[in-house]
């Protein structure tokens, strides 16, 4: 292939070709060239156009002809166009010859294709040639076959669009032969002829003037009959010519025609909607007969003419015209039109109809304010339609009687107005609330009059309105229930209210599920008792006896939807009700038999049907009830039941007619219960039902074919594909689906089955459709056939097979086909159910006996039955599951396949070889896949037969898939045999080129990876994959694109590189706003995959794609929505072109597709395009801010931050609807989240601001802090709820992230404070009365977020924010009584506690702030010079947030402990279920216990923590109990609980309040931190952690678990948290509790002592006791010692023993540790050494080796030398430890000393032998420290012994020659302490040893002056420890000492001359020395003098420098007194000694 990639066609490669290869070759070649061609070619034009006119003679395939005629056109329009008439001549030579042979028709079809792209690309250069060439074409046209017409008339629409109006000569004949073509009988020539007509329609003015009824008439003669890409192309044209007519201005011309206004329009379109495509006067005169039915086709093609009319005309005309639309829709189905209506199938689908133009239009243009209006206008037609009916219905004379048939006929007007009601306000949600708030409107007072309607069907559409109502705006739920109840109640002796009414409440009970916010439990009781009040007195009247029945049942079914929690109340009525409804025994059956009559029969069927579907219902929403006890008392009437099924024809028989609905309901309802119970119940009954239910299958009542319904379930979702379009999903399926149906059905509706009005819909706002009753049992049987075929025994299935093969057998015609539907349909579902629960089929005589019926299905004329039968095969032979068997089917299909010659044989058993194995886990043998593979390449190349081709080419895609690997060796010639039908077989046959496209998706995905591969084979599979998928995008069919656009999906995944990314992306934008659904779904779906990888890519072609091409680039629709136009993609990108489509989209999976894909192109470019993503999400929301509710925001203080910047400037999103803004919302969100990842720099301005003018295109977060609160204001104040709870969450994100930014420009502010005044008025409308609770709940939390952040300082500013909160405590303190009863209790709980942990939130940070100020006031003290002032600026705030909390501090600390004790009894496990109150707790009601547990998880944490700081802060004093709250509905003391009122003590001391609080607090901790659940929040576990840390930090509290278990206990929870949970904070938070436990345990010793003291007795106290022994699991020490070696393992491996000498350890490896690590370690380390103080002197010793070993351990571990010589954190808390331990109390005491001192011997021992210092980096100055710590703090028989000390001093020379200053400087430092000693034995060995060796190294320093501060910190260290030397020395001595020490001193010193040169150092080293000088001069006086006579250079020396130094004194002071001191800073440093 690589050779056709040349300018010029290689002709000696292609001759060298087999005849499929050319054809390959060629269209290889022609795609190249057309990349090239734009370029510059006129030196090889000649050659290139004689080549390519050559090829028309070589029967170029459709996709090859199309190339090659838009190459040579491209060519003549870029090169010269001499020879171009040539080729038009050629082309019409070759069109006019006589040759007729099919060879010959390739062509000549060539040469029309290349005239029309001739035309269209030359237009007017190519002068009058054109006439002729018409002429000739349609010449031509007169004996073409199909594939000839279709191309003609395609080349004339691109002959048209060249000319434009050039071409008005040829317009009336080309006209003429459209018109014929749009009638033709191939469906693909009427879509062409209907695209060459729109192409006409722009020039021929008398297509809309003077020829337009014809045009119309034609329309509609072309839709019957049609399929559904006639009806979209002929929609579109119609809809646009009737939109031109109405607009066109032009009036001039010959033919002065009247302008056509509207109703014209309307009636035109209406005339075809009522009376089809037949002539007015025959019409008419059927319709006096009685006979006419306008073709189904017709209609829907009409209905979709109506919408593309609008869609034409805009959503702006829609409003201005909106009430004349809307009456004339709605007249399509009054009474001014009776005979279209006079059946019921044809109302029903004429409501359709009119339901999907409304829908369309009304739902699909108008943006949010006009749909109100649309509402609005819709209001006022229902109230006209009423006073219709009332006037009819109130009229009491008999004449005017006769005029009801205007009420029945009103029915469809008012049921077509409310669904279209119901489904907007259900688009609107809650910005719907104006519209229902506003009275002149009078939505809900139009909506609940006609519940009262006469007709059944407007009963339930108003109830289903009011159902959507209550879905969007969910506080109206219980106000409609009160009302319809109360209506109910009131009119209970009117049949229509009765019934009426019922429907509603049964509608607005199915509505709570979709309502988050649910209805308050005691609506339940009430409709319960409704309902049995309803079935109570149902036999009293008889006249309304049916209707009461029916609404007892349907409100109980109705109130199961609320789930086991309401449902349990009302349990024992329902079953008792159920229980009387059926006769206990068949005795009582025989006796009700004789009986009744016809309408008792009547009621007391609809009364059983109802209660079946109660108990239906119950099983289906309450699966949680179902114990084997309540299945035992439901099962006693289900025999009586199964009785009265069974004798149902008899009494019809009996009774007549009239029983026959409400029979066919009670069969119905009866077996869908059954199929819901588990079959063991009715085991009994089994062959009594299957005996009816074969009946039902095989000898229906209906003659109807119910395969449409019964079928696509049971197809396989990819066969179903085979089945043309009807079966998939379009954007007309609502409307289309009626044409799948016979004429005597036209699909479901709502009055079929009053049931389902609170079932769960499939979509959203779809209303829904039951089929009728006919129809619905025979589903119902073959789903409960399904179920029990697969519980009965082997014999008895053989029985049920035979007789239902003998039903088939013994009917005949279509008749036969109905029963074998039935039937399959019934045995496929018992397959799924076999295959499903792993069950076997059954014995030989059973398999044969299935496979006959599944052969004979398999051959049936109904291509969805051969489907059905071809899935039905492959789960018989899962459920066989053996190879031998599925052999033989698969060889029956062979032979059949062999021998058949007929297309139903083949396509069906072709089908069955691809499904076979499609659940046997693929094909494993090549015989098989050989086999398969040469007969279905053989069915594939049938050209006579499409058909067999599309189904023999599926099959084979099947096969690919489950062959896998094993196919590799056909890959190629199958990929070969798809190029080739893909280059030859015609466009018209869609069908096939779809299964082609399956057939290369799969072969894409066998080939998986290896399509990266470079080998020539490889480069040849994948250069065919990029062909084919090249022609499939050239197809005209969109189904073929979509296909062509996931097999491009497919290679990109595999084959990146491969694939052509920008032309993949033009192909993509070109198509995003398709018609056509499925197209859209794969653009998207396909947009989505490559966005994960390369959006930045992906969106820069987009845009540079609509620079280049100005003109072309308009992806155009034909149905409600506004072509993306290239403006937008420009303005903004393919980012915003897509949120655009999201708003238009009503399709729910592409509008989620189109969410990720954003959301995946928001993750990875939102940083880098930043301006850009906040920009786009800014129109969004700001599009509707200019509309929102100022109102609100009057406030004076805020108003003036709110004024928008309102410029009338293009808005790229008109008024989006308010999912698009809430996703906008959420984007905003992931921005931040993205940037917070991105870096600092977008939280930080300073930073921001430098990097920005560094480089401008640098952008920051930072720097859009004023858009993002803007952004968050607009969404939290906006009318729609879920935009308020976007907008809040936004909030509440950006004050969390940038609360800490500071404001550079005023120093001590942030830069959040500026924005206060939005923030606030952002909270204050969420507070309001009238708000939902959730979002109350959420502004609460976006409150204390704001307090807490500390952006506001000023207490006044901080007020606003405040009383919000401060109202909502105040509605929490009011108490139950005055909850909102709109929604469930367990919202207010919600709101409750929001309110109560914000509240805690603020606490929590006012004490912080507090405590850490407190710290910091304590540091300023230390500090000299301190000023008072900026002390008290910083406590201001902290404290004054404390002061704001404190005034409700009474109140909220009892509130909170209620909330605790609520939580407590909460998390009982059920056994004790029987404790809890039976009334509830302070804050939840006992039955809505279970909605109320998640709000108590999500908020007691702070609380906890809160009560914990709270009662800290008392220090456990208790308050008095009386002040405080007074008006709380309950006490809320935690003293109440588990406790009845009459067993509660009357006071309690305050010291059982205190321990009932404590253990409250500890009991929740301890449980939770018991078992968190893996998804409990970090921040839960920390609270919780630090409440425990709060609790212990006073001595009350402690004084309870010192001595008590109970420590124990928590130290081995704190344990298991610690393993549980890697997170650094937690095991800090840990430790730290831990280190108070230990603490307790301490001052309980010691409490114990000095107690034992006193008394004088001397028990040992302390854990060991006189022994010593610890007993794990009681002994504290041991738990602690646990706890910290878990964490001291964990962080150095190296302290197990047991790892140490593991592989996994190197020894010799220190280890660096993280900072939290180190912290870890140190908080370990302190608890270690504390723990000695807890044992007796016994414990002590037994428990010191190993707190020894883990110290030293950890020493010896992380003792690393650091480069500025600092001690590790590590390090220093192991040397401090070690100095807690060694001076430990217990190394003195007399029972623990000796064992002690030997202990610590063999420590000091250990510590110095230099060879268990593991590794060469080890810190010498550690382990010198460490020696000291020891000398310095143990007694002196540990450190005197001899040798011991002898290998110290040792280690002390050692160091003392260390090159390292900085370890010198060290060294004289400890040293300097050892000196010191007081303890002579001690110290006097390292005096000796070590006193000659600094001083030596001073006399060395004489001559090497320091260089530097670190040489000259080591001298002055040394002068330090030679002073210290010289006081400690014995009297004899000291004079010498001081003759050695003062020359040393003296040298140190500089003459004046030396000074002024000298550098820093040696000038701090004279200084240092004089200091020193004159500080020992005086004490050693005599030694001095007599030093000073002996040497005048040493007298003359100092003298000059103390002369010196006094003159240096004097200027300092004079400088001094000008420049008062600075505030010394002071340095800390850690003092081990």
């Amino acid at each position: 292939m690589e050779l056709a990639h040349s300018l010029l066609l290689n002709e000696e490669a292609y001759n060298q070709l087999g005849e499929f290869q050319k054809a390959e070759f060629i269209f290889a070649w022609l795609q190249f060239l057309e990349k090239l061609l734009p370029a510059d070619i006129r030196e090889n034009q000649k050659k290139l156009v004689e080549q390519l006119t050559s090829l028309l003679n070589n029967s170029p395939g459709p996709p090859t002809r199309r190339l090659l005629a838009k190459n040579l056109a491209v060519l003549y329009s870029t090169g010269d166009t001499f020879s171009v008439y040539q080729t038009i001549d050629k082309c019409n030579e070759l069109i006019r010859s006589k040759d007729d042979s099919p060879s010959y028709l390739p062509t000549k079809l060539a040469a029309v294709v290349c005239l029309g792209y001739l035309y269209k690309r030359l237009g007017r250069i190519l002068g009058n040639s054109f006439t002729d060439t018409v002429g000739n074409v349609l010449k031509a046209m007169k004996n073409a076959e199909s594939q000839g017409r279709y191309e003609i008339m395609l080349s004339l629409q691109n002959i048209l669009n060249g000319l434009g109006a050039a071409a008005i000569p040829c317009h009336r004949d080309i006209y003429k032969a459209a018109r014929s073509c749009l009638t033709d009988r191939s469906m693909a020539v009427r879509c062409a002829a209907a695209k060459c007509l729109l192409e006409l329609q722009n020039e021929a003015v008398f297509m809309w003037s003077t020829d337009l009824d014809s045009v119309v008439t034609l329309c509609f003669k072309s839709f019957e009959g049609s399929n559904y890409d006639v009806r979209l192309a002929v929609s579109k044209l119609l809809g646009t010519i009737l939109a031109r007519a109405l607009t066109s201005k032009q009036t001039t011309g010959k033919h002065n025609f009247r302008r056509i206004s509207l109703e014209d329009v309307m009636e035109l379109l209406g005339t075809g909607f009522l009376r089809g495509s037949c002539g007015f006067l025959r019409a008419s005169g059927d319709m006096l007969k009685g006979t006419s039915s306008v073709s189904r086709d017709v209609r829907v093609g009409v209905t979709q003419a109506y919408v593309v009319f609008v869609s034409t005309l805009g959503a702006q005309w829609l409003e201005r015209n909106f009430s004349a639309f809307l009456s004339h829709i709605l007249d399509l189905v009054s009474q001014s039109h009776p005979k279209a209506i006079q059946s019921p199938t044809d109302a029903i689908g004429c409501r359709r109809c009119v339901s999907f133009i409304l829908r369309a239009t009304v739902g699909g243009l108008l943006e949010e304010k006009a749909q109100i209006a649309a509402a609005k206008e819709i209001c006022q037609a229902i109230w006209k339609l009423k006073k219709v009916v009332d006037a009819a219905m109130s009229d009491g004379n008999l004449e005017t009687k006769i005029n009801t048939t205007d009420v029945t006929v009103s029915q469809h007007v008012l049921v077509c107005a409310l669904q279209e009601l119901g489904s907007l306000i259900h688009g609107l949600g809650t910005t719907a609330a104006p519209l229902l708030q506003d009275s002149s409107a009078g939505v809900l007072e139009a909506v609940i009059s006609v519940i009262l309607h006469p007709s059944i069907s407007v009963r339930l559409t108003a109830a289903w309105c009011l159902r959507c109502i209550a879905v969007a705006l969910p506080s109206y739920v219980s106000l409609l229930l009160d009302r319809c109840i109360e209506r109910l109640s009131a009119l209970k002796s009117c049949p229509e209210a009765v019934t009426g009414y019922s429907f509603a409440v049964a509608a607005l009970l199915g509505a709570v599920k979709h309502c988050p916010l649910g209805i308050p439990h005691g609506k339940g009781k009430v409709i319960m008792t409704v309902a049995e009040d309803l079935l109570c007195c149902a036999s009293q009247n008889s006249r309304i006896s049916l209707q009461r029945m029916q609404a007892g049942w349907l409100l109980i079914a109705a109130l199961m939807t609320l789930g086991p929690a309401v449902v349990q109340h009302h349990l024992p009525r329902m079953l008792l009700l159920w229980k009387c409804i059926f006769p206990s025994s068949p005795k009582d059956l025989e006796t009700e038999k004789t009986r009744g009559d016809s309408f008792t029969w009547q009621v007391t069927l609809e009364g059983r049907a109802g209660a079946l579907s109660a108990i239906k219902s119950f099983v289906s929403h309450c699966a949680g009830l179902l114990t084997d006890e309540v299945v035992q008392r439901l099962l006693p009437p289900l025999p009586s039941a199964v009785d009265l099924l069974t004798q149902l024809s008899s009494i019809y028989k009996s009774y007549g007619n009239s029983l026959k609905t409400p029979s066919t309901v009670y069969r119905h309802k009866l077996y869908e219960l059954l199929a819901v119970l588990p079959p063991k119940a009715y085991e009994g009954n089994f062959s009594a039902v299957l005996k009816e239910l074969v009946t039902d299958l095989t000898v229906p009542d209906s003659q109807i074919d119910a395969s449409t319904f019964l079928l696509p379930p049971l197809c396989h979702e990819n066969d179903r594909l085979l089945l043309g379009p009807l079966l998939q999903e379009t954007d007309h399926r609502f409307i289309e689906e009626q044409l799948l149906l016979g004429n005597s059905i036209a699909g479901g509706s709502l009055e079929y089955d009053p049931y389902s009005i609170y079932e769960k819909f499939v979509k959203g706002d779809s209303l829904p459709k039951p089929l009728p009753p006919a129809l619905s049992v025979i589903s119902a049987a073959t789903r409960l056939f399904g179920v029990m075929f697969s519980h009965i025994t082997e014999s008895h299935r053989l029985q049920v097979l035979e007789q239902l093969l003998n039903s088939i057998k013994q009917t005949k015609g279509s008749r036969q086909q109905i029963v074998q539907l039935h039937v399959v349909s019934a045995f496929s579902t018992s397959l799924k159910h076999l295959a499903n629960c792993k069950g076997s089929l059954g014995s030989e005589e059973v398999r044969r006996s299935a496979l006959m019926l599944v052969m004979g299905a398999l051959e049936s004329s109904n291509p969805l039955l051969r489907c059905a039968a071809a899935e039905c095969l492959a789960r018989l032979a899962q459920v066989v599951s053996d190879s031998a068997f599925t052999a033989g089917l698969a060889q029956l299909s062979f032979d059949k396949l062999k021998s058949a010659r007929d297309v139903v044989s083949r396509t069906g058993h072709s089908l069955a070889l691809g499904c076979l194995y499609r659940y046997l886990g693929g094909i494993g043998s090549t015989q098989h896949l050989n086999a398969c593979v040469g007969i279905l390449y053989t069915l594939s190349q049938d050209s006579t037969s499409p058909d067999v081709q599309a189904w023999a080419l599926h099959s084979l895609s099947l096969i690919v898939d489950l062959a896998g690997p094993l196919y590799h060796v056909h890959v190629e010639p199958t990929l070969s045999l798809v190029l080739m039908l893909l280059l030859s077989v015609p466009p018209a046959y869609a069908e096939v080129h779809q299964s082609l496209g399956r057939c290369l998706n799969t072969l894409i995905t066998t080939l998986g990876p290896e399509l990266q591969g470079s080998s020539t084979i490889v480069s040849a599979l994948r250069t065919s994959c990029l062909l084919g998928c090249a022609v499939m995008q050239d197809n005209p069919d969109c189904l073929v694109q979509a296909q062509a656009i996931s097999c491009l999906q497919q290679l990109h995944m595999f084959a990146p590189r491969h694939v052509n990314l920008s032309n993949l992306v033009t192909c993509l934008c070109m198509n995003l706003c398709s018609s056509y659904l499925l197209l859209r779904r794969a653009v998207v779906a396909c947009l989505r995959q490559l966005v994960q990888r390369e959006a930045a890519e992906v969106s820069e072609y987009a845009v540079a794609l609509v620079k280049e091409s100005k003109e072309d680039f308009t992806p155009g629709s034909v149905l409600k929505r506004d072509p993306v136009s290239d403006v937008n993609i420009r303005e903004i990108g393919l980012e915003g072109a897509l949120l655009g489509l999201l708003d238009k989209e009503l399709d729910p999976r592409l509008c989620q597709d189109i969410k990720e894909t954003l959301t995946h192109m928001l993750t990875s470019m939102a940083v880098e395009k930043l301006s850009f993503w906040l920009k786009l999400c800014k129109d969004v929301l700001a599009a509707s801010a200019d509309t929102t509710q100022e109102e609100e925001t009057a406030k004076v203080d805020d108003i003036s931050v709110l004024t928008s910047d309102n410029d009338d400037r293009f808005h790229p999103f008109r008024n989006p609807r308010w999912s698009t803004r809430v996703f906008a919302a959420e984007c905003v969100c992931k921005i931040i989240s993205q940037c917070e990842n991105a870096g600092s720099a977008h939280f930080d301005i300073t930073l921001a601001q430098e990097r920005k003018q560094r480089d401008s295109r640098d952008d920051f977060l930072v720097l859009h802090l004023a858009d993002l609160v803007r952004m968050a204001f607009i969404a939290a104040t906006d009318h729609s709820d879920q935009l308020r709870l976007s907008g809040l969450q936004t909030l509440q994100t950006v004050v969390r992230k940038f609360a800490a930014v500071p404001e550079p420009e005023f120093p001590g502010h942030v830069i959040l404070e500026q924005y206060q005044a939005n923030v606030g008025a952002a909270l204050r409308p969420a507070f309001a009365p009238e708000t939902p609770p959730d979002v109350t709940a959420k502004a609460c939390q976006v409150c204390s977020a704001w307090i807490a952040s500390g952006v506001v300082s000023d207490l006044n500013d901080l007020r606003r924010v405040h009383q919000l909160l401060v109202s909502s405590l105040l509605k929490v303190q009011a108490g139950k009584e005055a909850q909102n009863h709109q929604y469930n209790e367990s919202t207010s709980t919600m709101e409750v506690l929001a309110v109560l942990k914000a509240w805690a939130e603020v606490y929590i940070v006012a004490v912080e702030k507090q405590k850490n100020q407190s710290d910091t006031h304590k540091q300023c003290l230390k500090l000299e010079n301190s000023s008072e002032e900026s002390y008290r600026d910083i406590t201001f705030s902290a404290s004054g947030l404390l002061d704001l909390v404190q005034a409700d501090l009474g109140t909220l600390s009892k509130l909170w402990l209620a909330a605790l004790q609520d939580f407590a009894l909460l998390t009982l496990p059920p056994e004790y279920a029987s404790q809890l109150p039976a009334e509830g707790g302070t804050f939840y009601t006992a039955e809505t216990i279970e909605n109320a547990r998640p709000h108590y998880y999500n908020s007691w944490a702070l609380i906890l923590y809160a009560t914990a700081l709270w009662l800290t802060s008392t220090g456990f004093i208790v308050v008095d109990p009386d002040e405080g709250v007074t008006n709380l509905s309950r006490p809320v003391t935690p003293t109440t609980m588990c406790q009845d009122s009459s067993t509660r003590p009357l006071v309690k001391s305050p010291e059982d309040v205190n321990t009932d609080r404590f253990h409250l607090i500890l009991g929740i901790s301890v449980e939770f931190l018991c078992s968190p659940r893996s998804d409990a929040a970090m921040e839960n576990i920390i609270a919780c952690l630090h409440a425990l840390q709060a609790l212990f930090d006073v001595p009350w509290p402690r004084s309870k678990i010192g001595g008590d278990q109970l420590g124990v206990e928590l130290l081995n929870v704190l344990h298991r948290l610690i393993l549980t949970r890697e997170s650094p904070d937690i095991q800090l938070a840990a430790l730290e509790v831990v280190r108070l436990i230990l603490f307790a345990a301490q001052e309980h010793v010691k409490e114990k002592r000095r107690s034992a003291e006193e008394k004088e007795t001397l028990p040992e106290f302390g854990e060991g006791k006189d022994t010593g022994g610890l007993v794990p699991g009681k002994s504290l020490v041991f738990a602690t010692l646990e706890l910290c070696v878990c964490i001291l393992v964990r962080q150095l491996p190296q302290l197990n023993p047991k790892l140490t000498c593991s592989p996994a350890v190197q020894p010799g490896k220190h280890l660096l540790l993280s900072e939290d690590g180190s912290r870890l370690v140190a908080a370990a380390l302190v608890i270690l050494s504390d723990i000695p103080a807890v044992c007796s002197p016994e414990g002590s010793v037994s428990v010191l080796p190993t707190i020894l070993y883990l110290i030293i351990g950890v020493l010896k571990q992380t003792a690393v030398k650091l480069q500025d010589g600092r001690l590790r954190l590590t390090v220093a808390a192991s040397l401090q430890a070690l100095k807690g331990l060694l001076s430990s109390p217990m190394a003195r005491a007399e029972k623990s000393q000796n064992a002690w001192t030997d202990l610590l011997r063999i420590l000091y021992y250990s510590q110095n032998d230099c060879t268990l210092i593991c590794h060469t980096k080890f810190d010498e100055v550690s382990l010198l420290t460490a020696i000291t710590v020891f000398v310095m703090s143990t007694s002196p028989e540990v450190t005197t012994v001899e040798c011991l000390q002898k290998r110290c001093i040792e280690k002390f020379k050692i160091t003392l020659d260390s090159k390292d200053p900085l370890v010198q400087c060290k060294c004289y430092q400890l040293l300097h302490s050892i000196f010191q000693h007081p303890n002579k034995t001690v110290s006097y060995p390292y005096i000796h040893s070590l006193a000659p060796s600094v001083v030596g190294k001073l006399q060395e320093t004489e001559k090497a002056k320091p260089e530097n501060a670190a040489e000259l910190q080591v001298i002055q260290e040394g002068i330090k420890v030679v002073t210290a030397l010289t006081a400690a020395a014995e009297e004899q001595h000291r004079a010498h000492l001081v003759a050695c020490f003062l020359p040393i001193l003296i040298s140190f010193l500089l003459d004046e001359n030396a000074l002024v040169s000298a550098t820093i150092s040696a000038k701090s080293l004279h200084e240092f020395a004089l200091q020193t000088l004159m500080q020992i001069g005086p004490q050693y006086s005599s030694v001095f003098k007599k030093l000073m006579a002996s040497s005048p250079t040493m007298k003359a020396r100092l003298e000059s420098a103390v002369k010196g130094n006094q003159e240096g004194i004097k200027v300092k002071t004079t400088k001094h007194a000008k420049n008062p001191g600075k505030s010394s800073s002071i340095q800390l440093k850690t003092n081990f000694l």
